[in-house]
């Protein structure tokens, strides 16, 4: 894997995958940052977030549950010194679906955390992670 970082002045930089997609990420402006991106702790968070939303929509459908919608809420909670890692970290889906089993969204998640997303692995040496979910019904 190999991705490029540009300076973009201040405390922002523009990131680019070897794909040639773009994202900006930007610090806060006590530090020169302007709000034109996420925070680089952020894009972390949202990367792990994404990783394990993969996952777990890829082995609902292969279990053949029918999802219509998934949204990921993350928050995190980092160490007070520095290096200021994530010491906890709560993901929590919302999956909206027909006929959707409970056992199987719990079994996706299960695998995701423990053997499939490698963003939830490796933050989860810092960081304690938990995952809860809500099923809603269509």
């Amino acid at each position: 894997m190999k991705t490029n970082l540009t300076w973009a002045g201040g405390a922002a930089f523009v990131g680019e995958s070897a794909n040639g997609q773009r994202i900006v990420i930007d610090g806060p402006p006590e530090g020169g940052g302007r709000n034109l991106g996420p925070r680089p702790m952020e894009t972390l968070l949202l990367g792990m977030g994404a990783c394990t939303a993969y996952d777990v929509l890829s082995i609902l459908k292969k279990s053949r549950q029918q999802v219509s919608d998934c949204k990921i809420e993350l928050s995190a909670t980092r160490a007070d010194e520095h290096p200021q890692v994530f010491t906890e970290i709560r993901v929590h889906f919302i999956i909206e679906g027909t006929g959707v089993k409970e056992k199987q969204v719990e079994k996706a998640i299960h695998l995701s955390a423990e053997k499939y997303c490698s963003a939830s692995i490796m933050l989860g040496k810092t960081a304690k992670i938990t995952h809860t979910y809500e099923i809603i019904p269509e």
